[in-house]
């Protein structure tokens, strides 16, 4: 019989199907009414009753006859617990005129017992117990790579002795060197699944350019994570494999002057950059010629632009309508926030990266996740954290309520009277029935009436460039929904107000609150919510760091199937804690993906 019949594909499955709990199948002299007994049974005589099937039999360990009763039978039951065989059984016993045992199952040897949840495909314990021995064993771990120590721990728990029983039954569960095994062992067969997968494509070319000159002609210093990661993707440029990292850049890190050093690393190679607006292409193509050097001809490409020739630039910067362009070889093609393109996008820049020579590709993002988080995916994608800002940002973060109201008011009153600017975000465009805050179409009226220079704008709203636009240069408040989250530079934006707060992500809500404060400015962010004591948001608002924030969204919502992609919710892991494990998994990973 094969592993699959359980549900498990190899030895490393096996060795994580646990038992949920442990019994002492030790021979006593004695045995107690309404407990459960362990007995050395000699069975003399069968009787078939219409509705049940007993067996007499002499108990060794007790030196008693027992009488074997069942009520359900198969034709298992029949053939094991015949006249003439001798066999260790387990039951519970009923001191009834003769003493009896209740259903009694077999039991391959005395030892210490296991007992398993059901899996895949349910199995009669004994067969169980038959694939376990004739496949878990030190040889097939230590085969498999497993390390001598863990193999040793993985085996105690599916073999045990009674110290190892009395130990679990104190503790209820795994503990110390075990639970560190099974952790240990998750990590290691995520780790092996994917080694494999990885797919190393020849590059289109090499590009073994030099930063020098592009950072000491910038009007700034550079951040040692924002060199770090220029020096990462410029080894990344000088391989023959094609590079595939993901750049992830807390909010306001300078993630921007990264791609453009990118781009210098390219030249006279091309380089392409895409981002998920047209405001926001347009922000890039405005610093980019700002910051690199003259000779590079740079290309502004979106569905309101028209360029023809893109042969003839060095640096092309677009949004999704470079994707429905005939575009020309690239050296690097870099995209911005990848995960706010729509599933047909994402398909057509797969289709652009994935041949079988490829440009180096770099995946920039705002949204951080936990380190231990990246160490699992980095079996597939290379990462770079830029941790650091420019200047120090100055936000505070308020959960407020109902009562507060009249403050807020008075606050939004001060900030834009002295020329900054407010954000408020709805979490809805229009009213609905199972929502308890107001949408933004019912709140615009308020706002309109007791304040001047009011915009509003939202996904759906096809002028929102442009109202976006108006805004930045002359509004001083702006009703939106979360299409601000990523997006324009807003410089005299002081103070965002997020309705319903607790019904957002963490990384949206730090998306959001790194809106303000984008130059140095005091800023303020105000989480209403009609649950004031909201332990998430609450310990939110006691965190600055995105990547802090990352490993308290992981958290509240548990790892989810980093294999899959399905992240939402759900725990990809049974043992291991991708929040609290880091030091495991890079173990595991210095081991396995390095060797």
């Amino acid at each position: 019989m094969s592993l699959e019949k359980i549900g498990a594909k190899s030895v490393l499955d096996l060795a994580l199907l646990t038992p949920k709990a442990y019994h002492n199948y030790i021979l006593k002299p004695h045995i107690e009414d309404k407990n459960e007994a362990f007995l050395e049974v000699e069975l003399l005589k069968e009787i078939k009753g219409g509705k049940f099937y007993k067996v007499e039999a002499y108990a060794k360990n007790i030196n008693r006859m027992v009488e074997l009763l069942f009520f359900k039978t198969t034709p298992y039951h029949y053939s094991t617990f015949k006249a003439g065989s001798t066999l260790y059984i387990s039951g519970k016993v009923n001191f009834f005129k003769k003493i009896q045992i209740i259903q009694p199952k077999k039991i391959a040897a005395y030892k210490i017992g296991r007992i398993y949840p059901e899996y895949k495909t349910p199995l009669r314990a004994d067969i169980f117990e038959r694939l376990k021995e004739e496949y878990l064993t030190k040889e097939a771990l230590i085969e498999e790579e497993v390390p001598d120590k863990i193999a040793d721990s993985l085996l105690k728990i599916h073999y045990p002795d009674e110290r190892f029983y009395e130990e679990f039954k104190k503790r209820g569960d795994f503990w110390g060197e075990y639970l560190y095994a099974l952790k240990f062992l998750e990590a290691f067969r995520y780790f092996k699944a994917l080694k494999g997968k990885r797919k190393r494509l020849e590059a289109v070319m090499s590009c073994k350019g030099e930063l020098d000159g592009f950072i000491k002609n910038l009007p700034f210093k550079l951040t040692s994570d924002q060199l770090k990661a220029l020096e990462d993707i410029k080894s990344d440029m000088a391989s023959k494999f094609a590079a595939k990292r993901v750049i992830v850049g807390d909010v306001g890190s300078g993630k921007s002057v990264v791609m453009f050093g990118a781009a210098y690393l390219a030249y006279p190679n091309r380089a392409i950059l895409m981002a998920p607006t047209s405001i926001l292409a347009n922000q890039l193509y405005q610093e980019a010629k700002r910051l690199l050097p003259p000779h590079m001809k740079i290309a502004l490409v979106s569905a309101k632009t028209s360029v023809e020739d893109l042969e003839r630039y060095d640096f092309i910067i677009g949004t999704h309508a470079l994707l429905y362009r005939k575009l020309p070889t690239a050296c690097v093609v870099m995209v911005d926030e990848q995960h706010r393109f729509g599933t047909e996008q994402r398909q057509k820049l797969k289709k652009l990266v994935q041949k079988s020579r490829a440009p180096h590709f770099f995946q920039f993002s705002a949204t951080p996740i936990p380190r231990t988080k990246a160490m699992m995916q980095s079996a597939l994608v290379d990462f770079s954290f830029i941790k650091q800002t420019p200047f120090k940002k100055d936000i505070e973060t308020h959960v407020i309520s109902k009562e507060d109201f009249k403050e807020l008011l008075a606050h939004i009153k001060k900030e834009t009277s002295q020329g900054r600017q407010v954000l408020i975000v709805y979490p809805l465009v229009e009213e609905s029935e199972n929502f308890e805050y107001k949408s933004l179409e019912e709140a615009r009226e308020f706002w309109q009436k007791y304040f001047d220079f009011v915009y509003v704008t939202h996904g759906k709203d096809s002028q929102k460039d442009e109202v976006l636009e108006e805004f930045r240069d002359k509004g001083k408040i702006l009703l939106a929904t979360t299409v601000v989250e990523v997006g324009i530079s807003l410089p005299k934006l002081s103070t965002i107000v997020v309705v319903g707060a607790e019904n957002m992500g963490l990384a949206t809500l730090h998306q959001l609150r790194g809106r303000v404060s984008r130059t140095g400015l005091k800023g303020y962010c105000f989480l209403y919510t009609n649950d004031k004591n909201n332990k998430r948001l609450v310990e939110f608002g006691k965190l600055k760091s995105g990547f802090d924030i990352a490993e308290l969204d992981l958290k509240f919502r548990k790892s989810g199937d980093i294999l899959s992609g399905k992240e939402q919710s759900g725990k990809a892991f049974r043992w291991l804690s991708l929040a609290e494990d880091a030091e495991i998994v890079s173990e595991v990973k210095k081991r396995l993906i390095h060797n």
